[in-house]
């Protein structure tokens, strides 16, 4: 069972106070909507395996990625993009009420946002151009994956101190065009982030302003670990693994930072993260890392390597997160399974969340983790 800590409840009322909202975790919506099932759906690599893709098993496909050069939105991969959205409009025939957005930036596209919000002339043509984009292609709305503003992320991008104003004014100029976009069309527009689910992300945004704009605020709850063998996407904090992150400190800080918690995605891995560990390692959790290795997607990790050829499958119950640890290689993965992710939906329904969120849908092609997220959320 999961219990609510005394700080998550009392970041709930002083957040809800500042906003003049209800000082309680609010009830489901009124209209019976059911959580939101956002899924990233890669586009980088060329053509995507859409056709394979449960659209009746989502609410939300983020496509990913569009590039952000010359203070424009572009189509990198113009040519395999324009067959990847055919294929993924064709989806809407099996759920109508499928939403698919396009994903800008990400982990290496992210170099070039400082430059492309930096003026009101530079924001108005970028927002132009991110919004033609989903008006060509018939598609549903907008996402924003900037990793990071006002602080390093990919090797070389630009960076400044003025992104934490300019990322909340880049929404209100992305909200404005989506506007004029629904106006003309009659139709819903969405305007969504995926965010470092950290404090320092926290500190260099405005996201109490920002949210004013958005639909979603997609926590990037996973990547979490690196300098030591500890869990990359835990619900709570552990003492075993020696980390500071969890998704309940980031849902915890998000909404003491004015974002409603009735906006916020959980995100989910569906990919492990694995680490070499030195030959004197004792216990794998908690241990030193030597190198990282490649993790692989959890269909892989579920029918090849949990509990075979000395991979032993553990759980954290402090941390609601399993790992695995082979003693004779000493490698570590650190990954989410059916009983992790069950915990993160019960969370999400008892907090009031708007829902869960993925990366990346072809990490799991056996949908084993997409099909726990809707056992429990729908």
């Amino acid at each position: 069972m999961l219990i609510k800590s005394t700080l998550f409840g009392i970041s709930l009322l002083l957040a809800s106070a500042a906003e003049s909202r209800p000082m309680t975790t609010p009830p489901p919506p009124a209209d019976g909507k059911l959580p939101v099932i956002i899924g990233y759906v890669g586009g980088f690599r060329g053509l995507a395996d859409i056709e394979n893709v449960a659209a009746n098993k989502l609410t939300h496909i983020n496509y990913a990625f569009v590039n952000v050069v010359n203070n424009r939105a572009v189509l990198t991969n113009e040519q395999t993009d324009t067959v990847n959205f055919r294929k993924l409009r064709a989806l809407k025939l099996q759920n109508p009420d499928l939403k698919i957005l396009i994903s800008l930036g990400g982990w290496t596209w992210s170099g070039n946002f400082s430059d492309a919000v930096r003026s009101d002339t530079a924001r108005r043509a970028f927002a132009a151009s991110a919004v033609d984009i989903i008006r060509k292609h018939n598609l549903d709305g907008v996402d924003i994956d900037w990793e990071y503003p006002g602080r390093p992320g990919y090797e070389g991008n630009v960076y400044r101190p003025e992104d934490k104003e300019n990322f909340t004014t880049m929404f209100a100029e992305l909200r404005k065009e989506l506007d004029a976009l629904e106006r003309e069309t009659g139709e819903e527009k969405l305007l969504t982030t995926a965010v470092g689910a950290f404090s320092s992300f926290l500190e260099s945004t405005e996201m109490g302003r920002a949210e004013r704009y958005l639909d979603f605020v997609n926590l990037m709850t996973y990547d979490y670990s690196g300098r030591t063998a500890g869990h990359h996407t835990n619900l709570f904090a552990s003492d075993k693994a020696n980390s500071t992150n969890s998704a309940d400190k980031a849902v915890q800080e998000f909404v003491a930072a004015g974002v409603p918690v009735e906006k916020l995605v959980m995100g989910i891995a569906f990919y492990g993260r694995k680490y070499k560990l030195p030959d004197d390692a004792a216990h794998g959790l908690g241990d030193s890392v030597v190198s990282r290795l490649s993790g692989g997607g959890f269909t892989l990790l579920k029918d090849s390597v949990e509990n075979q050829q000395g991979y032993k499958k553990y759980r954290d119950a402090q941390a609601k997160a399993p790992y695995i640890y082979n003693k004779e290689t000493q490698e570590f993965i650190t990954y989410d399974d059916e009983w992790s992710v069950r915990n993160k939906c019960n969370y999400v329904k008892k907090h009031g969340m708007a829902g869960v969120m993925f990366w990346e849908y072809s990490s799991d092609p056996k949908e084993y983790l997409l099909d726990e997220i809707n056992a429990a959320l729908r």
